[in-house]
């Protein structure tokens, strides 16, 4: 059989606005200002800045260089890849394993909430909620629309339904078209497009007059305050730093196997110093400039700032879906705002979706030597028959139960597997010499001791802490209620199947590998 052409990218802009696509998502405008709100505020921008210097762009140059290194023996998937790096190891590439398994979990429920963006952007153009003035009925508007409640507003899921399958096909043709027909062509679109309904936004909210007079503190000025005036008792509890380092991880979307997948179609020359800092730097502008002043800002101005903590502690998506709405919604033009908030979520949800499935189809295609279409058609046909647990069983905890498993505790094992493998088996001075291979900047050289001993060991306190206080909890479910425990339990039987199927796919694909080395 012909081995399938390796695909590329076709610019450096094109990489950097992927990777940056892959960053900025859902995380960026709904989970990071309630995480900073409940967190101590200003206080916790110094965990956060902190975890940024020390964990994330360290774990952002790491997987550049690492994917760009397994690229050079054709991996684009973390199995291969770590391969590449320890090949004496004969288990090293089971340990990959977590690099697919992870997006592919997160894929299986963010592909859903992404498509209630596409559904609201429709819904505040035609108005349908429009009517709807205060929080407890949009909190029946959006669970009516989930399917968890019959209302007036909808009397089944089939509306939530269609939406979810017009995302489902908008992320299988991007990925249809592959890296550069595809991905690279879409997000050299979405990202700048986005970038563009945020700073409009931003505009807007800051625009804001005082909307009640006899309430003059009602203002964007405080409203910022709320958000960014430290409360600095707030940093002795870890809470906080994990919180914080946590939405690093979530942010930059390190720790995943999204970055080494992308890293691996650059060429050797290739610059991953500068480039991985650039996307870094793009990201925490979403986040930092927009998520931080949209938000939490405008609902304060019409809210205050009694409401504003129950707002903010309510979860990302009331913030994003319940109180988002009703602020827009007292707005002139406003079905034209409320269209490019829901707007913007939708392609920082897309361009985000299509780089969690990307990690599974290049394992296909470069172990396997499937097809690009063929790839793409059997990772859709089996995501949408794993979608369909998220979508039916919302209410029961097997969201949750997917995202803890997929976007917490595997992100931040992979992360501490990969920094390891790069810094001691691989060597801090061949990472080193790896990392500014065609690099068109010095990284400081503190650096070289950060990746070697300052971010491993900041991981390993973090997997501690959780060993330590949080995993017999979990395992005996104390916090899921007897009646959701049924789908938990079943939830966490597929989830380790679906590993143990990736770990036996591996092996198959490595047989194949040494029996045809053997025949060469």
């Amino acid at each position: 059989m012909a081995k399938n052409v390796r695909d590329s990218w076709g610019s450096r802009l094109g990489i950097i606005m992927a990777v940056t696509g892959s960053a900025v998502g859902l995380g960026n405008f709904l989970r990071f200002p309630v995480q900073a709100a409940k967190n101590g505020g200003g206080a916790f921008m110094i965990p956060y800045f902190i975890a940024l210097l020390l964990v994330g762009i360290p774990l952002m140059w790491v997987e550049w260089s690492i994917g760009r290194y397994g690229g050079g023996f054709e991996h684009s998937s973390a199995p291969g890849v770590f391969h590449s790096l320890w090949q004496k190891n004969r288990f090293i590439k089971y340990f990959g394993v977590i690099g697919i398994f992870g997006p592919l979990v997160i894929m299986i429920y963010y592909t859903y909430i992404e498509s209630w963006t596409l559904a609201y952007s429709f819904f505040s153009l035609t108005q349908k909620y429009a009517g709807i003035t205060d929080q407890i009925s949009m909190q029946s508007f959006l669970r009516g629309f989930q399917g968890l409640e019959k209302n007036q507003y909808f009397s089944s899921i089939g509306t939530a339904y269609i939406f979810f399958l017009v995302t489902f096909s908008v992320n299988i043709t991007v990925l249809n078209y592959g890296i550069r027909g595809g991905i690279e062509r879409f997000c050299k679109i979405a990202v700048p497009v986005l970038f563009i309904f945020g700073i409009i936004l931003l505009v807007r909210v800051f625009s804001l007059g005082v909307v009640d007079l006899s309430k003059p503190d009602w203002n964007i000025s405080n409203g910022l305050g709320y958000l960014w005036n430290p409360d600095f008792s707030q940093l002795k509890s870890a809470k906080v730093w994990l919180a914080a380092t946590g939405q690093i991880f979530f942010t930059l979307s390190v720790g995943i196997g999204v970055i080494l997948t992308y890293a691996s179609y650059l060429k050797k020359g290739d610059d991953v110093a500068l480039s991985g800092l650039t996307a870094v730097s793009m990201n925490e502008m979403a986040e930092v400039v927009l998520g931080a002043s949209i938000v939490i800002p405008a609902a304060f101005v019409f809210f205050g700032p009694i409401a504003i903590g129950d707002i903010a502690n309510s979860g990302a998506f009331n913030l994003g879906f319940v109180t988002m709405p009703l602020v827009l919604g007292q707005m002139p033009f406003s079905e034209i705002f409320g269209f490019l908030w829901f707007g913007l979520l939708f392609l920082a949800g897309v361009t985000s979706s299509v780089s969690l499935a990307q990690p599974a189809i290049a394992f296909l295609e470069d172990e396997f030597n499937i097809s690009r279409k063929q790839s793409v058609l059997l990772f859709g046909i089996v995501t949408f028959v794993m979608c369909n647990a998220a979508i039916f069983f919302l209410s029961k905890g097997v969201v949750d139960e997917l995202d803890f498993w997929g976007g917490t505790f595997c992100l931040v094992l992979f992360a501490t597997i990969e920094v390891i493998l790069f810094g001691w088996i691989f060597g801090i001075n061949k990472a080193w010499e790896e990392v500014h291979h065609g690099a068109d900047m010095r990284l400081p050289r503190i650096y070289k001791h950060i990746i070697k001993y300052v971010t491993p060991t900041f991981l390993l306190i973090i997997l501690g802490a959780w060993f330590f206080q949080e995993w017999l909890p979990i395992i005996r479910m104390d916090n899921v209620s007897l009646v959701n425990r049924p789908y938990v339990i079943a939830t966490r039987v597929g989830l380790c199947l679906i590993f143990i199927v990736l770990a036996v796919l591996v092996n198959i694909a490595w047989r194949k590998r040494k029996i045809k080395g053997r025949r060469v």
